[in-house]
């Protein structure tokens, strides 16, 4: 049987913590859902559990504008500490910018796998989380 996928949630809005939350968990697709409300406290949590694989997210969904740290510092700080990484973590950048200049950043960060405008349906969720969930 295949492990639970481990999801991280990075975003300081705590409605859409609460509601990204409770659309992993119904999707079906077994999993762990960690949350953080900026950037530095997942890298922290990276950096301390970079040795341990199992511990570490199989995906990260990845707001752009927090607080402390945002999305573009924590990409800056997560390539940095990569090599460390004992695991392959998917990134999807997640925002309410539809800002060209924001869109155009995205593409050119091969860390990142997708940037998607937000609200983002349950159906959309389930799809990202099904092909990840094959791996």
């Amino acid at each position: 049987m295949q492990k639970p996928l481990i999801i991280s949630i990075v975003d300081d809005d705590e409605v859409y913590q609460f509601t990204t939350t409770r659309t992993i968990q119904t999707s079906g697709v077994a999993c762990e859902v960690l949350t953080f409300s900026d950037g530095e406290e997942a890298i922290d949590f990276l950096t301390t559990t970079s040795e341990d694989p199992d511990k570490l997210p199989d995906i990260i969904f990845l707001d752009i504008n927090m607080p402390i740290m945002d999305g573009w510092q924590f990409l800056e700080a997560y390539i940095a500490i990569k090599p460390k990484m004992g695991k392959k973590i998917t990134i999807y950048m997640i925002s309410s910018s539809v800002d060209p200049a924001d869109t155009e950043r995205a593409k050119a960060i091969s860390e990142l796998s997708d940037y998607i405008v937000k609200p983002i349906t349950p159906e959309r969720f389930k799809e990202l989380l099904n092909s990840l969930g094959d791996r």
